[in-house]
């Protein structure tokens, strides 16, 4: 049984859960397994209903689970309100699950080459994985503060941090291509150059993994010439962040990427698109994040791959027989809005 916890969170983010969640259904149908889910707010969501972006008994319902299937978090309404910000939520959550790997992979599939923000000989063939520390760096760094004459963020990171990071992603890369190019800027920082050295010492235990290291700047750069070159790329939870949401523009759309976060108690899985507040309701948000959200679900919680990649090809093949929502489309194209791609998507994977 695959226990799971959904906070479909704010604007889009109850849509495209929602068609997560059907095409997670038509694959446990297929595939016989049993899902139970329970659902919990978050977010700006939350702290209308609660007061809080994270109430106690949403944490308590996740740490109970297998599995937690996040849709987004934020509203510009939060703005006025002042206190705590739905995006506060998510960084508890992360934080009290105890993840600390985030996994963000990035593929142009044929279908996509054309939609990419980048010329398609550029893009053609692109598949690698971001490895984003999660658990620790400037987002968690202490002590940390804001007045009106100075602002305060500490970049902390202990070499047990980096060596599990660093561990995982040649794990990783040695049931890919072999090969991590680990980001960094050691040459300013000196929290880049104890990465740098502990990622040297987990190298030597690699057998099979050649690893490189990149500054971050040259690895923004090389992103848009030559995403090709990348298998797998490490970094920290800033650099991360930052490079994973330039990678989306590879295939066309943040909408289209999806990611887990692991390492903790309980894996959390959601898109990396916003929550998009200026088109919720319409039914016009890209599900295809959220779905490639629950292959990951599959292939990492419920130890599925193949299931996996059934819903990955069935993505792919929506996208080859033409149908594209709004923000991948180019003038003048007709497009299908969440629920038609969802219901494609479960054609598809029959």
């Amino acid at each position: 049984m695959l226990r799971l916890a959904v906070l479909p969170g704010d604007g889009i983010g109850p849509e495209v859960t929602a068609a997560a969640c059907t095409v997670l259904d038509a694959v446990a149908e297929r595939a016989g397994l049993t899902l139970t889910r329970q659902e919990a707010p978050v977010g700006w969501a939350a702290i209308r209903e609660r007061g809080v972006p994270l109430p106690e008994e949403t944490i308590s319902l996740c740490l109970e689970a297998d599995a937690v299937l996040l849709g987004a978090v934020g509203h510009p309404d939060a703005d006025a309100v002042g206190g705590a910000r739905p995006e506060d939520g998510l960084l508890e959550l992360r934080a009290r699950l105890g993840c600390w790997a985030n996994l963000r992979p990035v593929r142009v599939p044929t279908a996509l080459v054309d939609r990419s923000a980048l010329r398609p000989e550029r893009v053609r063939g692109t598949d690698l994985l971001i490895v984003r520390e999660l658990g620790g760096g400037l987002y968690y760094g202490t002590p940390r503060s804001l007045s009106s004459e100075q602002a305060v963020n500490t970049l902390c990171y202990t070499a047990g941090e980096v060596e599990r990071i660093a561990r995982l992603a040649c794990e990783l890369a040695a049931r890919r291509r072999g090969h991590v190019t680990s980001v960094d800027k050691a040459n300013v920082l000196e929290v880049s150059r104890l990465w740098r050295a502990v990622v040297e010492r987990v190298a030597v235990r690699a057998p099979g993994v050649t690893v490189e290291h990149m500054l971050v700047d040259r690895a923004a750069m090389e992103l848009v010439l030559r995403p090709d070159r990348f298998d797998v790329v490490l970094t920290a939870n800033l650099f991360g962040d930052i490079l994973s949401d330039e990678a989306a523009a590879l295939p066309g759309s943040l909408g289209v990427l999806g990611s887990a976060s692991l390492g903790g108690v309980t894996d959390l899985y959601e898109p990396v698109h916003g929550s998009a507040p200026e088109i919720a309701g319409t039914g016009s948000a890209n599900p295809a994040g959220a779905i490639h959200s629950v292959a990951l679900l599959l292939r990492h919680t419920a130890r599925r791959p193949d299931l996996a990649e059934d819903v990955e090809r069935a993505v792919a093949r929506v996208w080859a027989d033409g149908a594209i929502t709004p923000d991948l489309a180019g003038p003048g194209e007709n497009v299908v809005g969440t629920e038609a791609f969802t219901r494609s998507v479960v054609e598809c994977l029959g």
